[in-house]
C-alpha cells in the first residue's frame, strides 16, 4: 500500500506533465496581463540601468574633476577618491544588477545564472576591497595620519561590508559548492533573498553618510551655498536612491519572478516521484 506522501508526489507529477504538455502545445503561451508585465518590467529595467550609468559618471565627475582627481599611494589625499568611485561601482551597481540576474534572463538555465549572479557578486566584493584599501591608506598616509572608523558612516561601511561578506560565503556553499540538499537550500533561499536586500539598502544608507561627509570636509562652510562640488555629490546620492528604489521593487514584486522551465520542473518531479 502506498504512503500518502507518495501519492501526492505521484498526483503532481502527473498534473505538472499535462502543464509541460500545454506548453509544449501553445496552450500555455503568456497571458495579455503577463506580456503587459514583463513590459512594464523592461521599462524599469532600462530606466534602473540608466540611473546607475548615471551614478558611476556622476562619481567619476565628482572624484576626478572636483575632488581632485585620482592618485595612489604616493598621494593620499587623491587615493581616496578611488574610494567613493570602487564602492558605488562594486556595492552598487554590480551588486544591484546581481540581484536582477534572476529576474532579467528568465529564459536561461538556472546553473548558468547561479554562476552569473556568482560572478557579479564577486566583481563588487573584489571592488569593494579595493575601495577599503584606498580609504585606510589615504589615512594611514597621510601627515600627520588620520583616525580611522570614528564616524557612523565607517562604522556602518564596515559592518555592511563584512555582512556581505558573509552572505557571499554562505550562498557559495548553499549553492555552488559544496552545496545544500534541496530541503535546506529551499529553507535558507527566503533567508537569503531577504538579507540580500537588507545588505543593499545598507550600503545605499553608507553611500549617503559618506557622501554627506566629504562634500562637508572637502567644503565647509561653502556648503550652504551649493558650489559645483556640492551639487553633484547631492545629484550622485539622489540618483544612488532612485537606481535602489528600482532595484528593490524589481525584485521584490511577486509578477516579476523567474517562472521554472519546463525542464526544470521535469527534474524536479523526478526527484519527488519514489521508484517502484
Amino acid at each position: 500500500m502506498e504512503s500518502s506522501s507518495s501519492k501526492a508526489a505521484i498526483c503532481s507529477f502527473d498534473e505538472a506533465c499535462k502543464s509541460i504538455g500545454r506548453k509544449g502545445s501553445g496552450m500555455d503561451s503568456p497571458s495579455v496581463d503577463e506580456n503587459q508585465e514583463l513590459g512594464f518590467f523592461k521599462v524599469w529595467l532600462l530606466i534602473s540601468q540608466l540611473l546607475g550609468v548615471i551614478s558611476i559618471a556622476l562619481v567619476s565627475a565628482w572624484c576626478g574633476q572636483y575632488l581632485g582627481g585620482f592618485a595612489w599611494q604616493s598621494e593620499p589625499k587623491l587615493q581616496f577618491n578611488h574610494h567613493p568611485f570602487f564602492m558605488v561601482l562594486g556595492l552598487v551597481f554590480c551588486y544591484g544588477n546581481a540581484l536582477l540576474v534572476y529576474r532579467v534572463f528568465r529564459n536561461q538555465r538556472k546553473r548558468s545564472l547561479k554562476l552569473l549572479h556568482f560572478g557579479l557578486h564577486t566583481l563588487a566584493f573584489i571592488f569593494a576591497i579595493v575601495a577599503l584599501k584606498a580609504v585606510f591608506d589615504s589615512h594611514n598616509l597621510s601627515s600627520p595620519p588620520i583616525p580611522n572608523l570614528y564616524s557612523i558612516h565607517s562604522w556602518l561601511g564596515l559592518t555592511t561590508i563584512l555582512l556581505f561578506a558573509l552572505q557571499y560565503f554562505c550562498g557559495f556553499v548553499a549553492f555552488l559548492y559544496p552545496g545544500l540538499t534541496k530541503i535546506w537550500r529551499t529553507k535558507y533561499l527566503p533567508l537569503h533573498v531577504f538579507f540580500g536586500l537588507c545588505i543593499f539598502v545598507m550600503v545605499i544608507a553608507a553611500c549617503f553618510m559618506g557622501i554627506t561627509e566629504k562634500i562637508m570636509f572637502s567644503e565647509g562652510a561653502k556648503y550652504k551655498n551649493l558650489p559645483p562640488g556640492a551639487i553633484v555629490g547631492n545629484l550622485l546620492g539622489y540618483c544612488l536612491l532612485l537606481f535602489a528604489l528600482l532595484i528593490v521593487y524589481l525584485v521584490a514584486t511577486p509578477q516579476f519572478r523567474r517562472r521554472p522551465l519546463p525542464e526544470e520542473v521535469q527534474l524536479q518531479l523526478d526527484q519527488q516521484v519514489p521508484s517502484n
